[in-house]
């Protein structure tokens, strides 16, 4: 073979290589891992906890139980859904996570302001919320980071496949 037939090899990017490797590592995986049975395990222990719970909870007891089994389970499912997936994700997982983050952020910050509504002071309201406030902000920023992220491997992506 000639070296005109030898059809063009392109290399992929150090930054892109480096970034999907990451991304389907074994720590990767084992982090990923480690979300899933801890999301799991916390919605099955609530779940336990309110299932053998001897008389009937409050009503807001179980908004608040319904929520954390939820998130628990958003949680599990994310992993699950990441470790099935066997190829590059391209940071699809870090918008996906972030969402979540920042979903759970939101439910809790309101669950807490309105209890500290109902049953705590003034400085009780004011220091709940703005805690909450910064849990939340934190969370849209790691949201706007994650999406930025996404964005760029994305154009590697398509720079190296000639899209």
């Amino acid at each position: 073979m000639t070296e005109h037939n030898r059809p063009a090899r392109r290399t992929v990017p150090e930054r892109l290589e480096r970034a999907l490797a990451a991304e389907v590592s074994l720590r990767s995986r084992l982090r990923h891992l480690a979300v899933g049975l801890a999301g799991g395990c916390g919605a099955a222990v609530i779940a336990v906890l309110w299932a053998t719970e001897p008389h009937a909870l409050p009503t807001r007891t179980r908004a608040a139980f319904a929520a954390l089994i939820a998130i628990g389970l958003a949680w599990a499912v994310f992993a699950a859904w990441v470790l099935s997936r066997r190829r590059p994700l391209f940071a699809q997982d870090w918008v996906l996570s972030a969402r979540i983050a920042l979903a759970a952020t939101v439910i809790t910050t309101l669950g807490a302001v309105a209890l500290a509504a109902a049953r705590g002071s003034t400085a009780d309201l004011a220091a709940t919320a703005a805690g909450g406030a910064a849990l939340t902000a934190t969370a849209v920023l790691v949201l706007l980071r994650a999406r930025r992220r996404r964005r760029e491997l994305v154009r590697l992506r398509d720079a190296f496949s000639g899209r």
